[in-house]
């Protein structure tokens, strides 16, 4: 005989679906509380990661010239690159604020506009004419077309405002970011094996290739992409202040986001040339030409120098992602994302090609 439960008694399936449901809560909430408390650090850890992983080969040669002293061989690499990287990065940082902050107040007040050219442009020989021209065209139209568009401009120049506000913090992350590099290069070894299980427990047998696959990815991108850009944006911000072209700062940031996305520096210092040959003295205006070729054509012998075994990935997926990690992250999302992005693309394409490995066939020799 069926012995049926009162309604209002709850069955063994209904408690234990109540108890799963109340255990899915609570993780749900601890692990979105530890989510917010970790948040502000998940950023400079990612690019600590990066920069641990780009600088490993040098890190372990000088431990092994050190007689196996990690910690002081990490210690020695990252104070190195840091102190390398702090004193330009904190100039053209205060005059990328100064510019900016100019820029943004003379947005505000209607007072941007682009001045005529001077007398001598136009008796430059076979360039002159066409660019006194162009020049003429520019600040005699630009100036209504900049009124056309002014809350674009603002809203460029608000963004940029943050972008240049965020430098302090930007630098802040860059230390931390290397005091995690020192950390986590003493302890490569741990962090390698750690790393190779947690590919192996995901991917299976081919973790171990993947792990590889990232390391070489990461190495590549951030020594021959972002390390050339680097490189490249300093030294033209540099020589941007020493010619004295106006809003250096602003320039230098650009030819950093233009070389991070591969399309180079010469789109901002030939201007910067011929502004300089039109309002400076002549002298200055060949040095200045001579470091700007210098800069320009810097990366063709940066790159196989730093670029190491390299990797094929499209131009699009670099730009794609410095582009979005600058918009959501500021600085240091223009090289977080462009390498996170690569990463991501090269190891959908392995997984992509081990789905469309031809599969043996049972029985065939």
């Amino acid at each position: 005989m069926t012995t049926i439960k009162p309604l209002g008694q709850p069955n063994e399936w209904t408690a234990t679906a109540t108890e799963l449901l109340i255990r899915l809560a609570v993780l749900a909430v601890l692990l979105t509380w530890c989510f917010r408390i970790l948040q502000p650090f998940i950023l400079p850890t990612i690019w600590g990661i990066i920069i641990a992983v780009a600088i490993h080969p040098l890190y372990q040669w000088l431990s092994e010239a050190l007689g196996g002293r990690r910690k002081l061989a990490a210690s020695m690499v990252s104070a190195v690159f840091f102190l390398l990287l702090l004193v330009p990065t904190v100039l053209l940082g205060r005059l990328l604020v100064h510019n900016v902050a100019t820029l943004a107040q003379k947005v505000q007040g209607g007072q941007l506009s682009i001045p005529l050219p001077p007398a001598g442009v136009q008796e430059w020989p076979l360039v002159g004419e066409p660019i006194a021209r162009l020049w003429t065209l520019a600040a005699t139209n630009l100036g209504e077309a900049l009124r056309i568009v002014e809350p674009q401009i603002k809203a460029f120049g608000g963004w940029l405002v943050e972008v240049a506000t965020g430098a302090g913090l930007g630098l802040l992350m860059l230390s931390f970011a290397f005091v995690i590099a020192g950390i986590m290069l003493a302890t490569s070894a741990r962090g390698d094996r750690l790393v190779r299980g947690i590919s192996r427990r995901l991917a299976g047998p081919r973790g171990d290739e993947f792990a590889s696959l990232a390391e070489v990815t990461i190495r590549s991108v951030a020594r021959g992409v972002l390390g050339v850009a680097v490189i490249q944006a300093v030294l033209a911000g540099l020589g941007l202040m020493a010619a004295g072209v106006p809003g250096a700062g602003i320039w230098a940031l650009l030819c950093l986001i233009l070389a991070t996305v591969q399309i180079g520096v010469a789109p901002i210092m030939i201007p910067a040339v011929i502004w300089v040959f039109a309002t400076g003295d002549t002298l200055t205006a060949v040095l200045f030409l001579v470091w700007s070729i210098f800069v320009v054509v810097s990366d063709n012998v940066l790159k196989p120098i730093l670029l190491g075994r390299g990797v094929d990935v499209p131009m699009l997926v670099i730009f794609l992602g410095a582009i979005g990690g600058l918009l959501a992250s500021g600085i240091i999302g223009l090289f977080v994302g462009a390498i996170v992005l690569t990463l991501g693309y090269k190891l959908f394409q392995a997984w992509l090609a081990e789905a469309l490995e031809p599969q043996a066939t049972p029985g065939a020799e």
